[in-house]
């Protein structure tokens, strides 16, 4: 959900590869199970199937043009005060080029969190990274595009957090076009259920434009959500 991301945007490999905000979403069903893993390592498999409509990413033009995604998740602690979280998500489905032709999805994911115990009101630290490689089948090629985003977000104390993020992302259409660029977040509470944050986006679009936005977000939290 976009009030729980540490950003008030969406990174570019969201926007160019996984259909913005919306993302995959659609009707369909969605199976975990829980995996035997290691002493101290928790693992989950997702299956889901959905419909096969996903904003411009994915299209279905009959009814058996189903989308299918998968992740394995995992999550370890390091020691009392950090751990890790990493991740493989697979997505296919057929794009709007025609029922013959498909997109597929290959993501990884990571986050580094350190939280101690005594203090993490006050002071802790999370950085994160997320790869994503798109192939889409087109008429006559396969378009290959690759993107990701790197963030971190310290807490120095309990009213102020200041983040940063670094994106770069082709275009699933067209892999040639790379457009990057780099936001620097900072981020007051008010109190434990509401926060006042700004962030500005530098960003270099693959035709030479470069783009200056400066960002205000409020966000107040009534009741168990």
């Amino acid at each position: 959900h976009s009030h729980n991301l540490p950003w008030i945007d969406r990174p570019l490999v969201t926007e160019s590869l996984v259909g913005g905000e919306e993302g995959i979403g659609d009707a369909g069903i969605s199976v975990s199970r829980i995996l035997p893993a290691p002493k101290g390592i928790f693992l989950e498999a997702t299956t889901q199937l959905y419909r096969g409509d996903a904003g411009d990413v994915f299209r279905a033009t009959r009814r058996g043009d189903v989308l299918a995604v998968g992740r394995l998740r995992g999550y370890g602690d390091l020691s009392e005060s950090t751990n890790l979280d990493f991740g493989f998500s697979y997505a296919r489905g057929h794009n709007n080029v025609g029922t013959a032709f498909r997109t597929q999805l290959f993501g990884v994911d990571a986050t580094f969190r350190w939280k101690p115990l005594r203090r993490a009101i006050y002071n802790n630290f999370l950085t994160r990274t997320e790869l994503i490689w798109s192939q889409r089948q087109e008429l006559a090629t396969v378009q290959k595009a690759f993107g990701f985003y790197t963030s971190a977000d310290y807490r120095l104390n309990r009213r102020w957090t200041l983040g940063g993020r670094y994106d770069r992302s082709g275009q699933a259409q067209d892999p040639a076009l790379t457009d990057s660029g780099f936001s620097p977040v900072i981020t007051y509470w008010p109190s434990e259920f509401s926060q006042i944050r700004a962030q500005y986006r530098f960003t270099r679009y693959a035709d030479g434009r470069s783009g200056n936005d400066l960002m205000f977000q409020f966000l107040f939290v009534l009741g168990t959500h």
